[in-house]
């Protein structure tokens, strides 16, 4: 079986496994370690050069709410959930209607249509930069919440209609039939038979294109300008000064903008689990 157990490795393999994880997360966690505390620190302390030391002042409620107070943070935030949840919603929806219909009916051309929508996962976004931009400015949707939200939408369906289809084409397809024969109609099966089956894969899938969408820079910088429309990861970009960085409140709204992700994240963790790990064992 691969990969090996750790439990049945050498002994000297063991040892360099319980030596290098540990290491591995501290490494790993290090630069969140000193964004939390930069986060409390005072301005002071900052310019004093203490970035690793302990805080001389803790500055905790004032950072956190200076950053509100001072910055246009709470609408990056109502920005990034208006484009976030409705991406989420329509990509994962029409993922799975269109997994639905190429993992269980039989038409001419479903196997160069699902070839497309995989093929459409290997495309560097980095190339469709400037032609995007260009038909969202004719359409008069640049710097909008919509450009973002039918990109985004455009872009994810692919994925998700990959994810969604591999889960789909493992149901037995007597299932169907005999539902068939009962009486009930394409959609009643897809919603009272199929999306019941596979709402532990609906989970996953929603977590990870949140996380995907909540965490863009990329298109939030060449689909929109202004503070009105920017989404939370472009509005930190907008904290730092031309002439001076207030690091604290960079780090305050580092540290808000990462909240939401990992709350969903905890609060779907038993769902999200269960849908990366459906039919990975037999029996």
């Amino acid at each position: 079986m691969f990969p090996t157990p750790i439990q049945q490795t050498s002994r000297l393999t063991q040892i360099s496994y319980k030596v290098a994880l540990p290491l591995t997360i501290l490494i790993w966690l290090l630069p969140l370690a000193a964004i939390m505390m930069t986060s409390v620190r005072s301005i002071a302390d900052i310019n004093a050069g203490n970035y690793w030391g302990w805080p001389e002042q803790w500055m905790l409620i004032e950072n956190y709410t200076e950053v509100f107070a001072r910055t246009n943070m709470g609408r990056y935030l109502l920005n990034s959930v208006l484009v976030t949840v409705p991406v989420m919603i329509f990509s994962v929806g029409l993922a799975t209607m269109a997994g639905f219909a190429l993992a269980k009916y039989k038409f001419t051309g479903r196997i160069a249509i699902f070839a497309v929508f995989i093929g459409g996962n290997f495309v560097p976004f980095q190339i469709l930069m400037i032609p995007v931009r260009d038909l969202t400015i004719q359409t008069g949707l640049y710097d909008t919440i919509w450009a973002l939200i039918i990109f985004h939408t455009a872009f994810q369906t692919g994925f998700c209609t990959l994810f969604m289809r591999n889960f789909i084409v493992g149901l037995p397809d007597e299932l169907f039939e005999s539902c068939r024969l009962e009486g009930a109609s394409e959609w009643q099966i897809f919603t009272k038979i199929v999306l019941p089956l596979v709402r532990p894969a609906l989970a996953a899938l929603s977590v990870l294109i949140f996380t995907f969408i909540w965490n863009d820079y990329f298109w939030a910088l060449v689909l929109v300008q202004s503070d009105e429309v920017r989404p939370i990861t472009a509005g930190i970009s907008a904290l730092r000064g031309q002439w001076l960085a207030s690091w604290q409140l960079i780090s305050a709204g580092s540290i808000v903008a990462a909240l939401p992700p990992v709350i969903l994240f905890f609060a779907m963790q038993r769902h999200f689990i269960a849908g990366l790990t459906l039919g990975a064992t037999k029996g």
